[in-house]
């Protein structure tokens, strides 16, 4: 179907004009545009009206999971009618396989996967494949390896009721296409049987089941089943059944790929020995022999994405398949906070080769191994024809790749003006952060700190603590769908402080903040650059009351540059506001959930002073969640709420 964007606003202001404009690039077949949007011009609502205007799928681009996360929020509520879905790394903590060959250190790769982050992905994939009216949120993700497309789409099921099959042949399709028979537990990925009726637990939503009823060898009925209360949510006469893995394969194509990593492993063995170095030929003859009997075995084994090339039969030194392959047609692809986006997949590969270099030299891995990485900046602009760079400070690449004709967005239509900047000198300047705090307090707004270093930043959350200041620490060890709560928790007020480094610059949409203090102002670095500082600066825009102070003990030319553009953007808005007799007004924006559905502590009290039964699957949720919190209030050496979390656990597995 068309985009139906769903708004109570309507484009005002820069936002009609910048609209006009880049819709008559895409249609014109405009391959870069820029959109240079000055912080809470409305940048998303734009980009929003842009793609209605379109018939065509949307990628957009994020730097950070953070600001994923609040696009994906965002946009999903734009277009409720239309698939918006997010494509983020659903590792939570990834430590990947490395060699140290200095000090004789092989580190194992170790992972901790999100579920829940693997089903959204799952359902993106889908939704490519699908349907038209398709927008992937997506992290520089997207430019690491996924299942070949076309494997993919010919594993795709299709069943129509009245279909002829037997029982016996259409569980042996679930089978191949990697969903396992349990007829205990109902969770994702599985099928169990009852007599004529099979149901299908998908992998990429947790909310239903389908439900396939048998009469004889016929399919008599397809139904969408609610997960919770196994009420009948609708009836198919077509239903496609996707494969239970995004990485999917067919058992022909795998043994393809054994036969020619044996191949490859004979090649390598030889060149070993060739070459006297017998350690590492035994290092990979030990792995490679191991890991093609589970292969031949189980279809699976560890690091198996190491053989994805041979997998996927490609050639040496041919790119991998990536999230951009499942757009079928011609998509066009918004690029947020471009100065930091670009720079992000530039910088991807060189870092992925150099690790893996070392482990194909050492024996740890076959040299297909290298093949198994992201794509090249080269590959990725390729695969990509139109494109959108939106940012408040586009890079010299974006500006080059246009011409410096770019579609400005400086009025804001709130008429709220850039904050002011104020610089003052380092020396007292914690007392004169708390003093400006505490007045914030008072004034029920809310105030960002950022600092040079992760050292700063803890030590001075610390302090502000010990004066009784609700502050919050965010750094790059928090979980990706946490920061979304921490955003969320200083917009409700649980905190009235957030401190961090460069997680604090670009994207984060925050009109209760009309405070910003940046510490060491005058370090000059990538932290403290003129764009960088416009970026920070640009976070305190959508708050009538918006200022900025810049502790320095000198004036550096980023300094001077970020100054001069905010005013310069402050005039104009002054005089657009003069003309249409606008008084400028914090933005009141609501607060979204959060991505996940995540049970939060008070409930789980809740469900335990109520005496609730409790299904198995809300009991599993409950304990990971408890589990979690009781890891974090460890950690914290808060070992009184430790220990009454794992109170709770006990609780809950001896009901």
């Amino acid at each position: 179907m068309a985009y139906q964007l769903v708004s109570n606003f309507k484009p005002q202001g820069d936002q009609i004009k910048a609209i006009s404009e880049l819709t008559a690039g895409v249609l014109e077949g405009k391959t870069d545009q820029v959109l240079l949007g000055a912080t809470g011009t409305g940048k998303t609502f734009t980009v929003a009206n842009v793609i209605k205007n379109i018939d065509k799928p949307v990628l957009v681009l994020a730097h950070n999971k953070t600001l994923a996360g609040q696009l994906y929020s965002e946009l999903k509520e734009f277009f409720p009618h239309n698939r918006v879905e997010y494509f983020i790394s659903y590792f939570d903590f990834y430590q990947p396989e490395a060699y140290l060959p200095g000090s004789d250190t092989y580190i194992d790769k170790t992972t901790k996967s999100n579920s829940e982050i693997e089903m959204l992905r799952a359902s993106a994939l889908n939704s490519c494949l699908e349907r038209n009216d398709t927008i992937v949120v997506a992290s520089v993700a997207c430019i690491y390896g996924a299942s070949d497309p076309r494997e993919y789409e010919r594993m795709i099921f299709t069943i129509r009721k009245g279909m002829d099959i037997t029982r016996r042949e259409f569980i042996s399709n679930l089978v191949d296409r990697q969903y396992q028979r349990n007829d205990i537990e109902a969770k994702g990925k599985c099928f169990r049987v009852r007599g004529d009726v099979i149901d299908i637990f998908p992998g990429w939503d947790d909310s239903f089941y389908y439900r396939i009823e048998f009469f004889g060898d016929e399919i008599d009925n397809i139904s969408k089943m609610d997960f919770l209360n196994n009420h009948r949510l609708e009836n198919y006469n077509v239903l496609r059944i996707y494969p239970a893995d995004d990485y999917a394969t067919s058992h022909e194509r795998m043994r393809m790929a054994v036969k020619r990593i044996e191949q490859e492993l004979k090649e390598r063995l030889k060149y070993f020995e060739d070459n006297s170095k017998l350690l590492e030929k035994q290092r990979l003859e030990q792995r490679c022999t191991h890991d093609i009997e589970l292969l031949k075995e189980f279809g699976m084994c560890p690091g198996i994405e190491n053989y994805s090339a041979h997998i996927d039969l490609r050639s040496e030194g041919e790119r991998p398949y990536t999230l951009l392959d499942f757009f079928k047609n011609d998509f066009l692809v918004v690029v947020d906070e471009s100065h930091a986006m670009l720079p992000q997949i530039r910088g991807m590969f060189n870092g992925d080769r150099a690790r893996k270099q070392t482990l194909v030299d050492y024996g740890f891995r076959l040299k297909s191994a290298l093949d198994n990485r992201p794509l090249r900046f080269d590959e990725f602009m390729g695969l990509t024809n139109q494109k959108i760079y939106v940012s408040a400070t586009p890079g010299d690449y974006e500006l080059e790749k246009v011409d410096n004709q770019v579609v400005e967005q400086i009025i804001r239509p709130t008429g709220l003006l850039d904050p002011v900047v104020e610089i003052k000198p380092s020396l007292n300047q914690i007392i004169d952060i708390v003093n400006n705090i505490n007045k914030q307090i008072k004034n029920k707004e809310r105030t960002l700190i950022t600092t040079l270093t992760v050292r700063m930043a803890k030590e001075l959350t610390d302090y502000l603590k010990e004066k009784n200041i609700k502050v919050a620490h965010l750094n790059h060890e928090i979980k990706s769908l946490e920061r979304i709560e921490i955003i969320n928790d200083l917009r409700n007020g649980k905190y009235d402080v957030l401190v961090g480094i460069n997680l604090l610059r670009e994207g984060l949409d925050l009109p209760e903040v009309s405070l910003i203090c940046i510490l060491d102002a005058d370090k000059e670095g990538f932290l403290r650059s003129n764009k960088s500082l416009i970026q920070i600066i640009g976070r305190a825009a959508r708050n009538e009351h918006g200022r900025v102070i810049m502790y320095a003990d000198r004036l550096t030319k980023s300094m001077e540059y970020a100054i001069s553009e905010t005013n310069r953007r402050r005039q104009i808005q002054e005089a657009y506001n003069k003309e249409h007799g606008i008084i400028p007004h914090t933005i009141i924006k609501d607060i979204r959930d959060n991505i996940h559905s995540k049970e939060v502590l008070n409930e789980i009290d809740n469900y335990l002073k109520k005496k609730k039964k409790l299904t198995k699957l809300e009991k599993d949720r409950i304990i990971d969640t408890l589990k979690d919190e009781m890891n974090l209030a460890a950690k914290n050496l808060d070992f009184e709420e430790a220990a009454r979390l794992r109170d709770l656990i006990i609780e809950i597995k001896e009901e």
